[in-house]
């Protein structure tokens, strides 16, 4: 009987991989993965064997890892960021969970609020949600209702997948939510690309946010009523007295 690793590789290169996670990865037989993660590490593993599928794929994925686990191999299935945060470890679990499976270990990996937070500065220093716009799996009235609640509680926010071709103008519904609750001129801030060639980044306020045009490959900050920019990072202060 093998054993399933399920990886978070990170939101860029390999340089922000964990030890844990290159260390899965070396012991893997196979690395599985969504194909645009699989060509990321590709060229570090050569000597692996790889299962790679499309989106929408996920649960074609998680069945294959057991089955090649039951034959005795060392498996990896990746994910970018963390497993656990909008990651494989749930569906891998639910899978492995059906089909009576238990050799899974689940490797945490740095997700994107955490590699972005550090690129803006210190946006996350306090109490914080995270917050998918992505309606593909969660209906549109529950993430909106997740947005009036972090709002309302005051909790510095990072947005994951906040708009697509199909979803444009998702993000400017969002702003337009959070600005119910919230004043325009909360600070805010996003990074494209992050760990990646192409990496940029952006301080605005949240009625500038709303008019910016960003992506799946984006990630969005919005402070809370403490968060400041100051030069070209964005600090959610800690409450210590200076």
């Amino acid at each position: 009987m093998g054993k399933i690793f399920v990886v978070g590789i990170g939101p860029g290169d390999s340089s922000m991989m964990t030890v844990q996670a290159k260390n899965a990865l070396d012991s893997a037989d196979v690395i599985v993965g969504y194909k645009t993660y699989i060509d990321l590490i590709r060229a570090d593993y050569s000597d692996k064997d790889f299962f790679e599928n499309g989106m929408r794929g996920e649960i074609e994925r998680c069945e294959k890892c057991v089955e090649y686990a039951r034959d005795g191999k060392t498996v990896a299935l990746i994910c970018s960021g963390d497993a656990g945060v909008y990651g494989m470890a749930s569906p891998l679990l639910e899978v492995a969970e059906k089909e009576g499976f238990k050799e899974v270990e689940i490797i945490p990996g740095v997700t994107a609020a955490l590699g972005g937070a550090a690129l803006l500065g210190a946006p996350l220093s306090h109490d914080f949600a995270v917050i998918s716009l992505s309606d593909l799996l969660t209906p549109w009235d529950i993430i909106e209702k997740r947005l009036r609640a972090a709002a309302e509680g005051d909790f510095c926010i990072a947005i994951y997948n906040p708009s697509s071709k199909k979803r444009a103008d998702y993000l400017k519904r969002a702003c337009d939510i959070l600005l119910e609750t919230l004043p325009k001129e909360t600070a805010c801030g996003y990074v494209r690309n992050i760990g990646r060639d192409g990496c940029e980044k952006k301080l605005c306020t949240l009625g500038e946010l709303s008019k910016e045009s960003v992506d799946m490959f984006v990630t969005v900050f919005i402070g809370n009523s403490q968060t400041y920019i100051s030069g070209d990072v964005l600090i959610t202060p800690r409450g210590y007295i200076l």
